[in-house]
C-alpha cells in the first residue's frame, strides 16, 4: 500500500510535473481520468518555460504529491495573493483519480493557507466542469459568482473548442486553526 506525502517541488521536478499535467488535462491519456479537459481544449496545459516561469514567481509554491518511492502522483499551483491562497493545477494522474489523492492535496493548500492566517482559498474552474464544482462544493467552496472570460492567448497551441468561460469559487479559511492532514505516514 502506497503512503502519499506532500512536498514543495524543486526545478528537477518540471519534466516530471509537465508530463503529470498535460496527461491529466489533455490528450488521450487524460480521457482515462474524469479531470480531462481534451473535450474543450486541444493542445498542451503546460510546458517546462511556462512551469519554471510559475515556480519563479514571487509567493508561488508549487506542491507534489509523492508516493513512498517518490512518484509524483499529484500536485497543485498555489499563490499568496493579499490575504487569500489562489489555487491552480490540482492534479492527480488518471490512473490515481478518485483515491483521495485530491482530497490530501487540498487539505495540505488549507493547512498552508491557515498556517499564513490567510481568510481563503480561490480557484477558477471553467463553467461547464459541473463534476469538478461540484467536487469542490462537496469541500466546502462556494461559487462567488464572479466569471472570467477563458483565456484566449493560445499558449502551448491550446485552443478552446467552444465558448469556454471560468467561474470562481472560494473557501473561508478560519486562520490559525489547523487541520490534521489525512495523509498516511507523515
Amino acid at each position: 500500500m502506497n503512503e502519499y506525502k506532500m512536498q514543495n517541488a524543486t526545478i528537477d521536478d518540471v519534466p516530471e510535473l509537465v508530463l503529470l499535467i498535460n496527461g491529466a488535462y489533455r490528450g488521450e491519456h487524460s480521457k482515462k481520468g474524469w479531470t480531462t479537459e481534451a473535450l474543450l481544449i486541444e493542445g498542451d496545459r503546460m510546458n517546462e518555460t511556462s512551469l519554471v516561469q510559475m515556480m519563479n514567481k514571487p509567493g508561488v509554491v508549487i506542491r507534489k504529491c509523492i508516493t513512498n518511492h517518490d512518484v509524483i502522483v499529484g500536485c497543485v499551483y498555489l499563490e499568496t495573493q493579499q490575504k487569500e491562497l489562489y489555487l491552480g493545477l490540482l492534479t492527480v494522474t488518471p490512473f490515481n483519480q478518485a483515491t483521495g489523492i485530491g482530497k490530501l492535496i487540498l487539505g495540505d493548500a488549507e493547512e498552508i493557507a491557515s498556517k499564513q492566517m490567510l481568510s481563503g482559498i480561490v480557484i477558477d474552474v471553467i463553467s461547464l466542469r459541473v463534476e469538478l464544482i461540484a467536487w469542490y462544493t462537496r469541500r466546502g467552496f462556494y461559487v462567488t459568482g464572479k466569471t472570467i472570460p477563458f483565456p484566449t492567448e493560445n499558449k502551448f497551441g491550446s485552443r478552446p473548442l467552444q465558448p469556454l468561460e471560468l467561474v470562481e469559487l472560494k473557501k473561508l479559511i478560519r486562520s490559525g486553526q489547523r487541520k490534521r492532514s489525512a495523509c498516511p505516514g507523515r
